[in-house]
């Protein structure tokens, strides 16, 4: 099929590959322009650039589809069908209607949950035990449109956003793979989505950093997962910042005042936590240092208990 696709991160890139492998004509591909990054603000391409250009793919970077300039290029690459996988950019009516199997999206969420620019990060944060990814048409409403193809997968109780990211790119790839016959063939049934089940999922900010120790030993952890690989939870631990990167659930805390350091050694740094328990810290990286394993930090930060 004659595919024109849409997307920026490394998630992206696992889908075009496995579209372009699959022996798809990719006639184009649209992604964010060029960023500046690093001290030297150094223009870098995005991942799905990076992999566009070793395949000799036709690259496009438009700001916006204001004026028309786009629908036309789209109009004159002449597409079967629009493929979008986290491009970040919403598509105008115009675009959607040119192709003649029209335009849908690979979601890293089971809609209508967690719509939205971090469904992945959210679904740890909010301590779900399964998710998976959509395959939906695209309309003019932001991970609105009615669902083709979905995949379930669990998430493990101690994986991170960043492992599961990796995992639901590999299942969004195949499943995509598996919507395109059905969408040519005639036989692809559309749901459209509960709107009372809807829920959203915002992009991250650093406000949701800072570890609050009288919560839940629980929810703690699954900020710890949830937040990575930015902004990171945070904690003030013997009056240092550092950024928590892995933790694991403890025992008791015995009573103790949630925040107090019950131990500091070869298992980790234990805080308890507002529940009655306590939680271990195993990576971190104090500010201005590098992300290590706790019982190196403690050899340069002893903490006195």
């Amino acid at each position: 099929m004659r595919i024109l696709f849409m997307g920026t991160p490394d998630f992206a890139v696992v889908s075009l590959r496995a579209l372009t492998e699959a022996g798809h004509e990719i006639c184009g591909v649209f992604t964010k322009p060029d960023r500046p990054k690093n001290r030297g603000m150094k223009l870098t391409f995005s991942p799905v650039k990076e992999y566009a250009v070793t395949q000799n793919l036709s690259v496009f970077q438009p700001s916006d589809f204001s004026g028309g300039a786009c629908t036309q290029t789209i109009r004159e690459l002449a597409p079967e069908l629009i493929v979008v996988v986290a491009y970040g950019k919403l598509l105008p009516q115009d675009v959607l209607e040119l192709p003649r199997y029209g335009a849908v999206n690979v979601h890293a969420s089971l809609l209508p949950k967690y719509r939205g620019a971090a469904p992945i990060n959210w679904a740890i944060l909010n301590g779900e035990h399964e998710t998976g990814v959509s395959i939906m048409d695209v309309v003019k409403r932001l991970d609105a449109g009615a669902v083709i193809r979905a995949a379930r997968t669990p998430i493990g109780p101690e994986e991170s956003a960043p492992e599961l990211w990796d995992r639901l790119a590999e299942l969004g790839a195949r499943t995509l793979l598996e919507t395109i016959p059905a969408l040519t063939d005639g036989t692809a049934v559309r749901t459209p989505q509960d709107e009372s089940r809807m829920t959203y999922a915002p992009m991250l900010s650093r406000e949701l950093s800072p570890i609050d120790w009288a919560g839940e030993s629980g929810r703690i952890h699954n900020q710890v997962r949830g937040l990575l690989p930015w902004p990171c939870a945070s904690a003030v631990l013997d009056g240092r910042t550092c950024k928590i990167y892995k933790t694991a659930p403890g025992g008791s805390s015995g009573g103790a005042q949630p925040g107090k350091i019950l131990s500091a050694g070869r298992d980790g740094i234990e805080v308890a936590c507002g529940d009655g328990r306590s939680l271990r810290i195993l990576e971190l990286q104090a500010q201005g240092g590098r992300r290590m394993d706790a019982a190196s930090y403690l050899c340069g930060h002893p903490i006195q208990i």
